[in-house]
């Protein structure tokens, strides 16, 4: 049976901040109220799922909670502990996070597969689809906004611990696009969603969980790119200064082109099947001269913020001149939104994007919002930046600063490969970058200027990555 309602609440706000998922660390708990809970299985170990209330700063967000209840907490669970009576066994009840334990989280699969409910849960899962439930789960320890759970070899099961209102965009367009038969999306089999109405607010259905195809030999676009780097940075021996300059990246073993080219073809294809799926819409050149105002305040405010960028904003702003003065009428469609290396797998099957999510610091409604496909291009090339640049700063390894002539290797190694992005991107259909030149500049610095905001707050150690880059591409 669970604590006291009083006591849980109490052990939930002093774990809650200390979780990777928790999107409030930086404020106090001013309130926290259980708004549902939900037995879905008896016994010991007993399994409830919460949805919490939290309220900070004046507003309140609702998180997801696998709460998992034993009278003897074994030693391999200690670490996922959230309270219960201090002493060892028989002190009474202990509870913690059962997304960490095979025993109960099997539970999930079984409901999916019947298509059960429980209380305000519906389990569905998509007509045809024959999940099994004699797998094992493992969490994968490495998300931070989510938390994923491998079943065996099969599936992944995405935990939303951060709900948001309605149906969450990862399930909406994934869905879409398996029922499309798009080959560049993992299959999704089954989902997890809270009633309308069962949360105590209006509306449509919470999603709560994905259940998709699990991609066994799928390796994630950053860390083939950066074995790519680390290759390249490597190869031959420290020449002179003027030999640097006419390095061609395509001289290392580990060269990363000729997947950059197919994973911009396989996002040319998944941006067609989404104007498929969901339509395109013409904009009016007026809202494109809105973007680039609101582009440029978004620059002014980075500038104060961070005095490093501003050496950079004559160029920056010109790019968001540039964009106002050519504005003409645009197609916009749905687009992926977080678009970078780490949003990518590379299977036997060629490239599978994941997490159309939007960037996790986006309002819902600027998660929803449409955007010239080009967006996501931009995203991709600042990742390519990224990469280049991580084993020098990234790591910790060596100081950016006192790295000169890996940065001129950096500099050419995500030259080649934006250059093949963009090529494979183009022939396989999408809007040619290099005949949008101005949109595609603009986007990619609006992108550059977000990241120089969020590694100043995050992590100021990275700051001279986004500089770095932006010092390249604004000479």
């Amino acid at each position: 049976m669970l604590p006291p309602e009083h006591v849980l609440r109490r052990d939930l706000a002093e774990w809650l901040p200390r979780q990777r998922w928790f999107g409030g660390k930086d404020s106090p708990i001013e309130d926290l109220s259980i708004g549902t809970a939900t037995e879905l299985r008896a016994g010991d170990p007993a399994l409830h799922h919460l949805v919490l209330d939290v309220r900070q700063n004046g507003a309140t967000d609702r998180y997801q909670v696998l709460l998992g209840v034993r009278r003897d907490l074994p030693g391999r669970l200690g670490y996922a502990r959230i309270g219960g009576p201090p002493g060892g066994a028989g002190a009474g009840p202990q509870v913690y996070d059962a997304a960490h334990d095979p025993d109960l989280t099997r539970t999930l699969l079984e409901h999916l597969a019947a298509g059960a409910s429980a209380g305000p849960l519906r389990f569905r899962h998509v007509p045809g689809a024959r999940i099994r439930t004699d797998l094992t789960s493992l969490p994968i320890t490495a998300e931070q906004s989510n938390t994923s759970l491998l079943f065996g070899d099969a599936y992944i099961c995405k935990l939303f611990r951060r709900l948001s209102d309605g149906v969450n965009l990862d399930l909406e367009v994934n869905l879409a696009l398996t029922r499309a038969g798009c080959e560049h999306v993992p299959a999704v089999h089954g989902w997890i969603e809270l009633a309308p109405g069962g949360d105590g607010a209006g509306g449509g259905p919470v999603t709560l969980a994905l259940l998709s195809d699990y991609l066994r030999t799928g390796a994630d676009g950053w860390s083939l790119a950066i074995a790519s780097v680390r290759d390249w940075f490597a190869h031959a021996t420290q020449p002179d200064d003027d030999e640097w300059a006419e390095l061609d990246a395509s001289a290392a073993g580990g060269d990363f082109a000729a997947e950059a080219e197919r994973l911009g073809a396989a996002t040319a294809q998944v941006h067609r099947a989404l104007a498929d799926v969901f339509g395109v819409t013409v904009v009016p050149a007026e809202e494109i001269r809105v973007l680039a105002a609101r582009m440029n305040e978004e620059l002014t405010g980075t500038c104060r913020a961070v005095p490093g960028l501003a050496p950079h904003a004559k160029a920056l702003t010109g790019a968001f001149i540039d964009l106002a003065a050519q504005a003409e009428p645009l197609p916009v469609q749905r687009v992926h939104g977080d678009y970078h290396l780490g949003q990518v797998l590379r299977s036997e099957s060629g490239w599978s994007l994941l997490d159309f999510e939007g960037e996790p610091a986006r309002t819902q409604s600027e998660r929803r919002a449409l955007s010239h496909p080009l967006r996501d291009v931009a995203g991709m090339l600042r990742s390519f930046e990224y990469a280049a640049r991580f084993l020098i700063t990234g790591s910790g390894t060596v100081p950016l600063e006192s790295g000169g002539h890996l940065e001129t290797r950096a500099h050419a190694w995500a030259a080649r490969n934006r250059a093949a992005f963009c090529r494979g991107y183009a022939a396989a259909g999408g809007a040619d970058p290099a005949a949008h030149a101005v949109l595609l500049r603009a986007f990619e610095f609006e992108k550059a200027v977000y990241e120089v905001r969020y590694e100043a707050r995050n992590r100021p150690a990275w700051l001279p990555v986004p500089l770095k880059s932006l010092a390249h591409l604004t000479a």
